[in-house]
C-alpha cells in the first residue's frame, strides 16, 4: 500500500479501537518526571510533530504513554500540500523521505479537534506558513497562528526548518531569524497578559546546518529569550543511503540514517546555547530514535527531552515504553 494510505488507514484504525475502549497498544509507562520550559512531564519522551498533522488522533495516541505530544505543523488556512506520492519508506535502513509540504486543515480546524480532545496533558502545537506567502510575509503567519494556538497550546514550536515549502529554510538565517523572534516574543508577552498564563516557544531547526549557523541560532535564542529549541526537522542530504533507488528523491530523510547528523547539531547547539554559568534553554532531542539506547544518546549529548516519530512507525509503540525505561535507568545511575 502507498505508504501515505498506509499511515491515515493505520491512524484511523486506532482511533476507531479507541472510540470502542479497545486501545491495543495502551502502556503505562514508568513514572520519570521532568521539567521543560517550565512544564512538568510525567516523562520525557514525546510525539514529534508530523505524525498528527490536523490534531484528529490525540487521544488514541495519548494511550502509547507520551509524557508530551506535539501536533502539526498547522498553517493560517488549509493547504493541500505537494503533488502525491510524497511520503516514501525505506525499510531496510529504517527510514522515511517526505515531501508533505505542510498539508494540513488549517489552524481553525485544528483547534476544534483539539477542543474536542480529552486529552489533558502536555499539548505542542507546531506552527508554518502557508506555501502561497510571500517569504517576505512569512512572519504575518506564524503571529496568525500564534495568536489563535495559544489559549489551547502547553507549548508552541515555530517550524522554520522544513525542507519541503519553499525557501522556509532561509529564515534560520541571521537577520531573517532575528526579525522573526522579535516578533514571535513581542507577541508572545503580549498573549501572556491577554491570558493571564505564559505558553512557552520553541524554536524548530534543521540538521543541515554548519557550526557558524548554529552559534547565530543560539545566539539568536538566548537574545530573545525563546524558551526551548528542537532539534532537529529532517536531512535534505541523502548520502548515507548510497545508491538506493530513493536516494534521489526529493523530501527530507528521516529515521535512523539521520541520527548521527542529527547528533552532531544536537551537540554543538548544547555546546553553544547553554555555555557554562548561563541560564539553561531546553533542548529536545529529535532524529534516528530507534531504541531506548538511542534516546539516552539524545540526553548525553545535551537534551532535556526527546521525541520519535519514524522509529515509532518500525519499532512499534512498545518504543515509547523502552525509551522512558532506559532514561529512568540512565537516571538513576548518574
Amino acid at each position: 500500500m502507498d505508504a501515505e494510505r498506509s499511515h491515515l488507514a493505520a491512524l484511523n484504525g486506532l482511533n476507531f479501537l479507541h472510540k470502542l475502549h479497545l486501545d491495543p497498544f495502551s502502556t503505562n509507562a514508568p513514572k520519570v518526571p521532568c521539567q521543560l520550559m517550565d512544564m512538568t512531564l510525567p516523562n520525557p519522551v514525546g510525539l514529534a510533530a508530523g505524525l498528527d498533522k490536523n490534531g484528529e488522533f490525540i487521544d488514541a495516541l495519548a494511550a502509547f504513554g507520551f509524557g508530551f505530544i506535539e501536533i502539526g505543523t498547522v498553517t493560517p488556512k488549509p493547504q493541500a500540500g505537494n503533488p502525491k506520492p510524497r511520503l516514501f519508506r525505506l525499510p531496510e535502513r529504517q527510514a522515511i523521505v517526505n515531501r508533505m509540504g505542510f498539508n494540513n486543515h488549517g489552524i481553525d480546524k485544528v483547534l476544534a479537534n483539539i477542543r474536542r480532545a480529552k486529552y489533558d496533558g502536555i499539548l505542542g502545537i507546531n506552527i508554518g506558513k502557508n506555501a502561497t506567502t510571500p517569504i517576505e510575509n512569512a512572519v504575518d503567519d506564524y503571529l496568525i497562528c500564534l495568536k489563535k494556538a495559544y489559549e489551547l497550546a502547553s507549548y508552541i514550536t515555530i517550524n522554520i526548518s522544513s525542507p519541503n515549502t519553499k525557501n522556509l529554510r532561509s529564515l534560520q538565517a541571521e537577520d531573517e531569524l532575528n526579525q522573526l523572534l522579535a516578533a514571535i516574543k513581542f507577541c508572545q508577552n503580549d498573549l501572556a497578559n491577554q491570558y493571564n498564563k505564559y505558553v512557552p516557544i520553541a524554536l524548530k531547526i534543521a540538521p543541515d546546518l554548519d557550526e557558524t549557523q548554529i552559534v547565530a541560532i543560539a545566539k539568536a535564542v538566548r537574545h530573545h529569550q525563546i524558551d526551548g529549541v528542537i532539534a532537529t526537522n529532517t536531512t535534505v542530504d541523502k548520502s548515507s543511503l548510497g545508491n538506493h533507488p530513493l536516494s534521489n528523491e526529493a523530501g527530507g530523510l528521516s529515521g535512523s540514517p539521520l541520527k548521527n547528523k542529527a547528533n552532531e547539531v544536537l551537540s554543538l547547539l548544547a555546546k553553544h546555547l547553554n555555555p557554562p554559568n548561563e541560564f539553561a534553554i531546553p533542548i529536545i532531542g529529535v532524529g534516528g530514535i530507534s531504541s531506548g539506547e538511542d534516546a539516552v544518546e539524545k540526553l548525553q549529548k545535551g537534551a532535556n527531552a526527546v521525541q520519535i516519530y519514524s522509529g515509532l512507525i518500525y519499532q512499534g509503540p512498545q518504543l515509547v515504553r523502552e525509551c522512558v525505561h532506559f532514561i529512568q535507568k540512565y537516571q538513576s545511575q548518574k
